[in-house]
């Protein structure tokens, strides 16, 4: 196992065991047991119909690569990706993902749907970044005494905002001054091997935002992405109130945004104890929601949503011929086309 499964399984582990430290568990599992079942099938329904938004949405972010691809491939690979980020180590899924879609969809190559999912990330970010900001500045948002914790969340909001929102202009702007001038600091401050790796990585991220530089592509893609959190957070809503969690849906949009970010940390497959310790933080330490329902509807709901993803991406992994092995081998061969696809622009650059 690698050091960043390890790290990840560690930190899953620490984070269940922080949440649980202080509640009588049998307490949680009978609110688990009292919860309402069709309120909780709903939040389930409405989460694993995102995943099909996400299908609908990648076209967009494909569409100056090929502008037809198939409905049923993006849909099955979004399925195996993130079946792959529930069962496997290391945060596969982008990268099965990516490898997914291109044998479904052989008129586009690896690398060109990896660099759409990088697309797809920042966008999220930014858009979950708003919706923290956003929620933190309603007037029903709670008057608590959060500390340095929840100001450094915040201000983490804030600079990620605006942090992101100038490098993309500046990437989209003056690219090539940026890898320049990002390549001579790096030479500057990093062994060789490390500074080639970071130029390496920024030529693909510019790869990869050439997918968004006509502005009505990319003002689509960031009206699907605020679609997508929208219509995710009223899973979030759901499943509250299938605890009887009545805080309202400035609450799940904070919650979801919260966690949204948390589960960016390392963690064991499925994102197990980084979602847990987000929602304990954002219902109970934020919105007083009491740690027992707060701690059954993480868990409730996290498993509820963690059930039909999965089943759906081994069955489409199954019918593509995948096993489990070939899902996890496919981060070496996304790098791999990525890595080839930069040296052909260089040669290309080079013969020009």
């Amino acid at each position: 196992m690698s050091w960043k499964a390890g790290l990840g399984f560690a930190l899953s582990a620490f984070l269940i065991w922080f949440t649980l430290r202080d509640v009588d568990v049998a307490e949680v599992w009978a609110a688990l047991r009292a919860a309402d079942m069709l309120l909780l099938l709903a939040a389930v329904a409405v989460a694993t119909f995102g995943f099909f938004i996400r299908a609908l949405r990648w076209k967009v972010l494909l569409r100056p690569v090929q502008a037809d691809t198939s409905l049923h491939a993006r849909w099955a690979a979004v399925n195996i990706g993130f079946m792959a980020n529930n069962l496997l180590p290391a945060r596969v899924g982008e990268f099965a993902r990516a490898y997914s879609f291109s044998r479904l969809e052989r008129r586009v190559s690896v690398s060109a749907a990896f660099g759409s999912l990088v697309v797809e990330r920042v966008l999220d970010g930014l858009v979950l970044a708003s919706f923290l900001v956003a929620t933190v500045l309603m007037p029903s948002f709670p008057e608590v005494e959060l500390g340095g914790t929840f100001l450094a969340i915040l201000r983490s909001a804030v600079v990620l905002l605006g942090g992101v929102g100038l490098v993309l202009a500046l990437l989209l702007i003056f690219p090539r001054f940026v890898v320049r001038t990002s390549e001579a600091v790096a030479r500057r401050l990093l062994p060789e091997t490390a500074a080639h790796r970071v130029t390496e990585a920024l030529e693909s991220f510019l790869q990869a935002l050439g997918v968004v530089r006509d502005p009505v592509l990319l003002a689509q893609a960031l009206a699907w992405t605020v679609f997508f959190w929208g219509w995710h957070g009223l899973s979030f809503w759901l499943g509250m109130l299938a605890f009887d969690i009545h805080a309202g849906p400035v609450a799940a949009y904070f919650t979801e945004a919260v966690v949204g970010f948390g589960v960016a940390l390392p963690a064991a497959p499925g994102f197990f104890g980084t979602f847990h310790a987000s929602v304990d933080f954002a219902l109970d330490t934020v919105y007083q929601a009491g740690e027992v329902p707060t701690l059954a509807f993480a868990y409730g709901y996290h498993l509820g949503g963690f059930i039909p993803v999965t089943l759906l991406g081994l069955w489409y992994a199954r019918t593509l011929g995948l096993s489990l092995g070939d899902v996890r081998a496919s981060e070496k061969r996304v790098e791999a086309a990525v890595d080839a696809s930069l040296t052909d622009d260089e040669a290309g650059g080079s013969g020009g």
